[in-house]
């Protein structure tokens, strides 16, 4: 019989967390379920904060019911790396015990997954929900946060094409997604950029600055170039620091590569076309939640709920055709990702 849920969100924050936590809340209500809010993730469980209020709360309707639209998460959030430890996890099964907490749900991505997993096998019965933009996850055809994030991407991309426009310039442009493509391809897609680097491909800078010389022999000198954040592994050798370095860009030893010296390195081997860069960054993680993630936080709130009141427990939830299902953790942590190569190579040919 569960009496009393924890809920918590852990890792990156992403637009529609608070959404989930208020539909928990209400579902838990409708059952006569107490819900208790753990703050800064895993932390919560620790009991690190001077006042206990400040890790561990309890969340009425009152409370929360106004949360939803507002951005980040209410609960805060951090990273936890003593977590990790099988001590650590043994002591907050103890904690969550001790406070008569029954069951837990975990907004997070697969480290919070991972958590969870280990939370259940010492006998605390946890269900995930997946708030991660990246869309990172294997198992679900969406993460909670993703659509937000493209979405504001997406509208940036457009305003910097405009700009590119006006003025004849090339735009290279990053956006988050950690080791995933998602954000970098669906908003390449969705805004007619011509090139795209992600960080499941090799690429070449000598390959990218031949797609744009091509493009400009054709006219189109404001052609748009979206990276993700984490490719920078995958690019082929080259000695950037030296071609910059011989051609009147100063860069230092241990100066990492970025997106503002990729565009000077195509300005060079383009003609000197001004190419410029922009970082979107956690602009995308801020922002509020888009229809179709505060749907989806509903949906799963809900679901978290009805499944930990029947006893299913140690699972993920996850979006499949378009509808919440759930799966044990074990199996969803186990899939694999499936990249897109064929629209990958699609907009970077056309």
């Amino acid at each position: 019989m569960i009496r009393k849920i924890g809920i918590l969100t852990s890792g990156g924050d992403s637009p529609g967390m608070n959404a989930a936590v208020v539909s928990v809340a209400r579902c838990a209500a409708a059952h006569g379920i107490q819900l208790m809010g753990i703050k800064r993730g895993y932390n919560g469980l620790l009991g690190l904060s001077e006042n206990p209020e400040d890790d561990i709360a309890a969340l009425d309707l009152e409370t929360v019911l106004d949360i939803a639209d507002q951005r980040g998460t209410f609960l805060r959030t951090a990273r936890c790396d003593e977590f990790k430890k099988p001590e650590v996890q043994r002591q907050c099964a103890n904690n969550l015990r001790k406070l008569g907490i029954d069951a837990l749900v975990v907004i997070g991505g697969d480290g919070s997954f991972n958590g969870a997993m280990h939370l259940s096998e010492l006998g605390i019965p946890c269900v995930g929900i997946p708030g991660t933009i990246d869309n990172d996850l294997g198992y679900t055809e969406a993460t909670l946060g993703y659509d937000t994030a493209v979405n504001v991407c997406v509208e940036a991309v457009r305003s910097i094409r405009a700009t590119s426009r006006s003025h004849d310039r090339p735009a290279v442009v990053q956006v988050m997604g950690r080791n995933a493509g998602d954000i970098a391809m669906k908003t390449a897609m969705a805004t007619g950029a011509e090139m795209v680097v992600v960080p499941e491909m090799d690429w070449d800078v000598d390959v990218l600055a031949a797609r744009l010389n091509g493009l400009i022999a054709k006219g189109n000198t404001r052609a748009t170039l979206i990276i993700g954040e984490h490719c920078w592994h995958k690019m082929k050798e080259f000695d950037w620091r030296k071609f910059l370095n011989d051609n009147g860009k100063v860069v230092y030893p241990g100066e990492p590569i970025n997106a503002e010296r990729l565009a000077s390195i195509l300005k060079r081997k383009c003609g000197g076309i001004e190419a410029r860069a922009t970082v979107i960054g956690y602009t995308q993680r801020g922002a509020q939640a888009t229809a179709q993630d505060s749907a989806f936080a509903f949906e799963a709130g809900h679901l978290a709920v009805q499944l930990l009141n029947r006893g299913i427990t140690n699972q993920a939830i996850g979006i499949r055709h378009g509808r919440v299902f759930n799966m044990p953790f074990a199996d969803a942590l186990m899939m694999k990702k499936h990249f897109d190569r064929e629209t990958y190579e699609l907009i970077n040919s056309l």
